[in-house]
């Protein structure tokens, strides 16, 4: 896949608007370790690749753990999560899906009695944020690095 523009040289005020959403995420009172799997489970939904490497490099940075990050896409089945990460996911699930139901009270409910408002609105700049990035990501045929580092061998 070759890339269609660089959006920075396209549009740089464009890019930078979304760069400040991204400084705002990243200094809120949010978990890193959250973030990065709302930013994850978003790019699965929308075949972000570029975004997927990206996040999936700095969570492991971060000390996320390969199972939690294998599990991901099936959050729902696995003991791995936190009742917050739950809530945060289906949240993430749920806005970046908003046209297939809305945003249900079933949804809100949880994430309201384990986040504070000024987190639900954080986390929702968060999404917003990510499903922005995967868009212009996706849409421009950015192409993540690929490491071409020999895979081992098993035994």
């Amino acid at each position: 896949m070759k890339p269609r523009l660089n959006a920075q040289t396209a549009a740089p005020d464009a890019v930078n608007a979304v760069l400040g959403m991204e400084r705002y995420v990243r200094g809120c009172d949010l978990e890193h370790a959250l973030i990065e799997l709302v930013k994850i489970r978003i790019s699965q939904i929308n075949g972000c690749a570029y975004c997927l490497d990206m996040h999936v490099r700095e969570a492991r940075a971060s000390g996320e753990s390969d199972q939690r990050l294998a599990v991901l896409a099936a959050w729902r089945e696995s003991p791995a999560f936190t009742e917050r990460e739950r809530a945060a996911l289906a949240w993430a699930e749920t806005l970046t899906r908003i046209a297939d139901r809305g945003a249900p009270d079933s949804v809100y409910q949880p994430l309201a009695a384990l986040f504070s408002e000024a987190e639900i609105v954080d986390l929702t700049v968060a999404i917003a944020t990510i499903n922005t990035w995967n868009r212009m990501a996706i849409g421009f045929h950015n192409v993540h690095p690929v490491d071409t580092a020999p895979l081992a061998k098993s035994a």
